[in-house]
């Protein structure tokens, strides 16, 4: 039977991450509520606006519930969804959910206009559980892990910065690996539920 994976479809491309997921071979459901949360194995917290998503969980009332969901589900961040999971976040400061011991700063590399795809090397472990030696990332005004806690496993990286990362049941990625046709990321996170 296929894993039901919730997306957060309150802002930003989760429309992106319900394909991905389709072409992992998991159905994706689009979560806009803590009813719908709590019918989810996993959740993913798409890209988009960190604090604008801050404002929208808090408005809806739905900030406890996700952290609750943290606390015993698998959650997978990507961008704003990594801002969001950080323990701190600079660039400026901004609230953050702490399910993950990183530290993040905000559109560390740059503007809209300084986005890219690049290259990016998988370390060992990952490699060897994903086949890939490169892999294509999308950065789009992408936050950068400043700092990782003893926890957490750096399974990625560009210009030597983490750009994924795991810790227990948990991934966070800088980039945006919904954006293209490579579903190994998110088959990584699928083998966590």
């Amino acid at each position: 039977m296929a894993k039901r994976v919730g997306v957060l479809a309150l802002q930003g491309d989760y429309l992106a991450h319900m394909k991905a997921l389709a072409a992992a071979g998991a159905v994706g459901v689009e979560v806009r509520t803590a009813g719908e949360m709590e019918s989810v194995e996993g959740l993913i917290i798409p890209g988009g606006e960190s604090t604008t998503m801050l404002k929208i969980l808090n408005l809806m009332d739905l900030k406890e519930a996700f952290v609750g969901f943290g606390r015993q589900r698998p959650v997978f961040g990507t961008c704003a969804g990594a801002i969001l999971m950080a323990s701190s976040v600079t660039n400026p400061e901004q609230e953050c959910f702490g399910l993950m011991d990183i530290g993040v700063e905000r559109n560390a590399y740059g503007r809209q206009l300084d986005s890219r795809v690049a290259t990016i090397i998988p370390e060992r472990d990952f490699r060897r559980r994903s086949g890939a030696d490169r892999m294509e990332a999308v950065f789009i005004r992408a936050p950068i892990i400043r700092s990782v806690g003893p926890e957490v496993k750096i399974l990625a990286r560009y210009d030597n910065d983490p750009v994924l990362v795991e810790q227990g049941r948990h991934l966070v990625a800088t980039f945006h690996p919904e954006l293209t046709s490579d579903t190994r990321i998110h088959e990584l996170f699928l083998a966590k539920i």
